[in-house]
């Protein structure tokens, strides 16, 4: 039998006159300390599958499957003027809300991360991206979409001809007009906010709101260069890249 001490060195050494060397007893000593260590891995590991399985312990029901049940909220929307009661999944964003369950189709899901731009809506007047926010956030608060911003229809529709008869149901409005004389859409999936963000920037401007590049912070209002309308149309992006 090997018999292991340890000397005034601090290095273990074994009874060589047995036959054992000081390099065998080592790796024997390390083969125990990782079969001890292994034993006590599995351990832990079948007491957190415990602790997180009910089941095991005769509960049919688990915390996953609780949170898989979806929690209904009511939210009271005023969008476009109209007010809308929605009981929805509290997990529902403003832009689900607004194209699959009221019916707003003119906001678009392009990236749904917040990138491009597709989804701005104005909420009481400030711009935002209806993807990244939660409907249930925007209790009694006023949403405007892009249908939003057209005009009521004040022409006689009898005497006009097709196309002007849908101008005249269907108004633009100024910003959707200046859209169309400088040819400022081309596939038009990402132009509805496009539009909702130039009306928000210019709301922002004439609030006196600078933006990153603004020189003049002290000013009540700053002009719109070509280098502000840039930035502050930056988070809207062409998909198409037309």
């Amino acid at each position: 039998m090997t018999k292991l001490f340890s000397s005034p060195d601090g290095f273990i050494k074994t009874d060589v006159s047995h036959g054992t060397t000081r390099r065998a007893a080592m790796q024997r000593a390390a083969a125990s300390v990782a079969v001890i260590g292994t034993s006590s891995q599995a351990q832990s590991m079948r007491d957190t599958t415990t602790s997180r399985n009910p089941v095991s312990m005769g509960n049919s029901q688990t915390p996953a499957a609780a949170d898989a049940m979806p929690q209904m909220l009511t939210t009271q929307l005023v969008v476009n003027g109209a007010s809308h009661t929605l009981v929805a999944d509290s997990r529902t964003t403003l832009l689900d809300a607004l194209r699959e369950h009221l019916d707003f189709k003119g906001s678009k899901k392009g990236c749904d991360h917040g990138q491009c731009g597709a989804c701005t809506v104005l909420v009481n007047g400030r711009r935002i991206n209806a993807c990244l926010s939660l409907v249930a956030m925007h209790d009694g608060q006023a949403i405007t979409t892009i249908e939003g911003l057209t005009p009521k229809a004040t022409n006689p529709v009898a005497k006009l001809a097709p196309a002007q008869a849908l101008l005249a149901v269907n108004p633009l409005g100024a910003l959707q007009a200046a859209f169309v004389k400088h040819d400022g859409f081309q596939c038009g999936y990402c132009t509805p906010g496009q539009i909702c963000s130039a009306a928000g920037m210019l709301e922002e401007v004439k609030r006196g709101m600078p933006s990153v590049v603004t020189a003049n912070l002290a000013g009540t209002s700053s002009p719109l260069t070509d280098e502000e309308i840039r930035e502050r149309m930056s988070g809207n992006i062409c998909r198409c890249s037309a």
